[in-house]
């Protein structure tokens, strides 16, 4: 079948399983994250479009007790115990200098050159292309089985400097990762109907 055929839309279960039953968790399974199955959710968390492929979003696995330590100082304390005791904290990043990449993944020549003459556009760009590089991430675990648990609940900067000193890496948002604890997740918060939310012209 050709990418860009008419194809049908994903079975109910694999849409539920991705949003309308996923929820974000606050505990999890003692149950290890296989490394080969994070190299999967980022394989297929790449695919996610970004403008001129730019693809500027990292990503720092954090799958061990110890590595999550480094992290414990800088979190809000709603946020301590749980990232501690998950399987997997990903730090979600974003490569401020992305555009040096840009020849190996963007077809036509000079887009390293323009954005490295225009700082605002370059990070106009990595902000929003990275948090969409994220988002991606969490849908490709979904997809994969594994549950989430996103925060923003922590101190940018002294994670920069834990993690990040020499500058060139910028944290955006943490991911809580593994499988979840039902036990641990909230009711859910209503969603905006779409006559709030849309408009369509």
């Amino acid at each position: 079948m050709s990418a860009f055929a008419p194809r049908p839309p994903l079975p109910e279960a694999a849409l539920a399983q991705i949003f309308a039953d996923a929820h974000t968790v606050n505990g999890f399974l003692d149950t290890p994250v296989p490394p080969g199955l994070l190299r999967r959710v980022y394989a297929l968390a790449r695919m996610g479009p970004t403008s001129m492929n730019c693809q500027p979003a990292r990503f720092v696995m954090l799958a061990t007790r110890t590595a999550r330590e480094r992290l414990g100082p800088h979190l809000m304390e709603g946020n301590r115990a749980k990232t501690l005791a998950a399987p997997v904290c990903v730090i979600v990043a974003t490569d401020t200098r992305f555009f040096e990449h840009m020849p190996e993944v963007w077809h036509a020549p000079g887009a390293r050159e323009t954005f490295a003459a225009d700082p605002g556009l370059a990070a106009a760009t990595w902000v929003r292309n990275g948090t969409l590089g994220g988002a991606y991430f969490m849908l490709a675990a979904r997809a994969l089985g594994l549950d989430c648990g996103p925060m923003s609940g922590f101190n940018a900067a002294g994670v920069n400097a834990e993690f990040f000193p020499d500058g060139r890496w910028q944290a955006n948002f943490l991911i809580n990762l593994g499988y979840g604890d039902p036990a641990s997740v909230f009711p859910r918060n209503p969603r905006l109907p779409f006559d709030t939310a849309c408009r369509v012209f």
